[in-house]
């Protein structure tokens, strides 16, 4: 399936709820609870009816997303019904980590091949400033998805003033173990604010605090670790280290190889993370007409984001799915 602009789309990140056990700076508003008086949504067989449409029209890759997608009871079982899908190239998962132990087996048995972990710290201080969460609980999720035979990335959120100081320790946890990680500029998908100087780190200030500790970086323009915008780089002072960029703001180019559209986890069709556009799939639902709602919202897929034109988040990204 080819979009307006001649991208081939085939990756369908599924936010399987917008519940979180945690508040992320730069996720969750305080005092939101858009979920309050509401369950999830679609069910495991709706999400799964989704995601097999998709895979009909050419879908290859697809993710679970949350919230934190691990807070839901049948998580195994949306992860088997997805993983059953034929032609699937892969099933991967986005997760705080803070429930992966106790889960990985069963995630990796039904399927599930990868696992994208959020770290913005490693100092259990640092941590529970920016997620209110339990460092000790992730990285126990992290050696049990390793154990489980799972491929892991780490996902940090750039934050100046916060977790700066904190990337090169990172590096060196992330190398030491071979996991890729990624280095990620604050988006305005909260509130626009985020992005004034005292709180935006670019990744060009990123990759230099890095430099000042660790050494020059080399870029690896061949290496992937995914089907994402990262963009890697390899340090030669530090074997085994893989670190990736992705830059909404600061690379002019992001949106060129943009693959995916997002299910959110009210039931709506997202062709962009940063514009409001959004397709309702409740009818398409209850009439069988899952294929023509899909090809539809790659017919809508802008060719780029609105972040540089003074953007306003209509609802948090723990809403629209990460």
């Amino acid at each position: 399936m080819l979009d307006p602009f001649g991208r081939s789309i085939d990756y369908l990140r599924i936010s399987i709820t917008d519940r979180c056990n945690e508040r992320c700076l730069y996720c969750m508003p305080e005092g939101y609870k858009g979920w309050a008086k509401r369950a999830d949504h679609l069910s495991a067989a709706q999400l799964v009816a989704v995601a097999r449409a998709a895979a009909r029209l050419g879908f290859t890759k697809f993710r679970l997303t949350g919230g934190e997608p691990l807070l839901r009871d049948d998580v195994v079982e949306i992860a088997r019904g997805i993983g059953a899908l034929e032609n699937l190239h892969s099933l991967g998962l986005s997760t705080n980590g803070t429930r992966l132990a106790p889960l990985a087996t069963e995630l990796a048995a039904a399927g599930v091949r990868s696992a994208n972990v959020s770290l913005d710290a490693l100092d259990p201080a640092t941590y529970r400033r920016i997620t209110g969460g339990d460092v000790a609980q992730v990285l126990a999720g992290l050696d049990a998805a390793l154990a489980a035979g799972l491929f892991v990335k780490l996902n940090t959120v750039l934050m100046r003033g916060v977790n700066d100081h904190a990337l090169p320790g990172l590096v060196r946890f992330a190398a030491a173990r071979r996991l890729p990680i990624r280095f990620i500029e604050l988006m305005p998908l909260t509130r626009t604010d985020v992005l004034t100087p005292a709180n935006f780190l670019s990744l060009a200030d990123a990759r230099a605090v890095l430099e000042a500790d660790l050494g020059p970086l080399e870029a690896l323009p061949d290496y992937r670790a995914g089907h994402g915008p990262a963009r890697y780089h390899e340090c030669p002072a530090l074997p085994g280290a893989r670190i990736g960029f992705i830059g909404a703001l600061s690379e002019t180019d992001f949106c060129a190889s943009c693959n995916k559209l997002r299910l959110t986890a009210d039931g709506k069709l997202r062709p962009c993370l940063g514009r409001h556009g959004e397709l309702d799939l409740a009818a398409a639902l209850a009439d069988d007409r899952l294929e023509d709602a899909i090809t539809e919202a790659i017919a809508r897929k802008p060719e780029d984001h609105e972040f540089h034109a003074d953007y306003h988040p209509a609802r948090p990204m723990t809403a629209i799915g990460g």
